[in-house]
């Protein structure tokens, strides 16, 4: 059982297979197998980093933003905030200690 896109279903059919699909019961569910998804897909871009992958990674954040009424576009913007603010991840720097 796992959480899957929107029209996996009908391309599983199309193919001359069948499949049994349930709806999410809850919220706390959606939650809990969006978290899941986002692990499988990460795992996967890990292993293959390419734009098909990191598509996967980004739908799946969209639907966890989604879920927690968060506005993508919100998202870009405290993004880019805290880039200005704080800098980003981009000189590969590692705190080894604080005194």
């Amino acid at each position: 059982m796992k959480l899957v896109r929107d029209g996996i279903p009908e391309i599983i059919e199309a193919d001359g297979s069948w499949c049994l699909t349930r709806s999410v019961s809850s919220v706390d569910e959606h939650v809990e197998l969006l978290e899941l998804k986002m692990i499988e897909e990460t795992q996967e871009f890990i292993e293959n980093p390419c734009y098909e992958e990191a598509a996967d990674m980004y739908e799946v954040f969209r639907a966890i933003c989604l879920e927690f009424a968060l506005s993508i576009d919100s998202v870009h913007n405290v993004a880019a905030e805290k880039r200005a603010q704080r800098g980003a991840f981009f000189d590969k720097i590692v705190l080894e200690r604080v005194d």
